[in-house]
This record gives structure tokens, C-alpha cells and sequence, in this order.
């Protein structure tokens, strides 16, 4: 389809997992043999597949990278990033502190390194889109835009 001046743009949309333990932290993951950012920390995350909301699809990164079942319930809207990357992405941010099972790396082949990380004291190698929305987080603004 196309809109005066060209394609209609199709926006490729993130999910990003901010569960966090009850004592003001939230977990990250250590990024390993991605061949991107590998070494940064970043909260567990994933892309939204075709018929899938935003919650179906958090709730699905969260068995499949850190073996956690979430309640669809229990997620919290946090943020709503517009990054530039791709010609533009929508990155959704969710919180969540209810849910059952243990945290573990279920993808060692894509994350070496599991660890808790208070918001105000944050791994000091992360992926620089997640840092800058974890502060708009921190200080409850909802939307922002990143690269544009």
C-alpha cells in the first residue's frame, strides 16, 4: 500500500521484560555468541511474531529465555521507546513482579551470565537503547523516542 510519498511503513515491534525480585532489582542477561552486543547486559527480550500481542508475546520470551510463567494479569505497562534502528521499531517495556518458577538461563548458546541489577546501579556493559529507556522508566515517563 501506499501513502502520499511512498510505502507505508512497517514498524517492527520488541518486548523487554523488567521482572523484577521484590528488592528493587530487575533481571538481565549477559548476551553471548549473538554476534551482536555480545558482552552487554539486557533484559530478557524478544520480537513480537505475526498474530501475537505485546503480553502473549513477553509471556512467551519469558518461558523460552529465563523458564518463568507469567500470568498475563500480573504484566504492568512501564515504557513505550520509537528507536530509529531499522528504520524504526517500537520497543515495549513491561513490568512484572509475580510469577512462578526459578529464573534460569534457558538459552546458553545467546546468554552466558544471569544477574540482578538494581535500577540505580545498573551493569555498567549494556545495550545503550535498554540503559536510556531504563531511565525514562526511573523517571515514570512512558514514551520517548531514541536515534531519530
Amino acid at each position: 500500500m501506499t501513502v502520499a510519498g511512498g510505502q507505508r511503513h512497517k514498524v517492527i515491534g520488541d518486548v523487554h521484560l523488567l521482572l523484577s525480585d521484590g528488592h528493587g532489582r530487575v533481571l538481565f542477561g549477559r548476551r553471548a555468541s549473538t554476534g551482536y552486543e555480545d558482552g552487554a547486559y539486557h533484559l530478557p527480550s524478544g520480537h513480537l511474531e505475526a498474530g501475537e500481542s505485546v503480553v502473549a508475546a513477553l509471556v512467551r520470551e519469558a518461558k523460552e529465555e529465563i523458564g518463568v510463567t507469567i500470568d498475563p494479569g500480573a504484566v504492568g505497562f512501564a515504557h513505550i521507546m520509537h528507536n530509529s534502528s531499522s528504520g524504526g521499531r517500537a520497543a515495549f517495556f513491561f513490568e512484572v513482579g509475580l510469577w512462578e518458577g526459578e529464573p534460569s538461563n534457558m538459552e546458553p548458546d545467546k546468554c552466558d551470565d544471569l544477574a540482578w541489577f538494581a535500577l540505580d546501579a545498573l551493569p555498567e556493559r549494556m545495550i545503550p537503547y535498554c540503559r536510556e529507556a531504563l531511565h525514562h522508566i526511573s523517571a515514570r515517563r512512558r514514551f520517548s523516542l531514541y536515534g531519530w
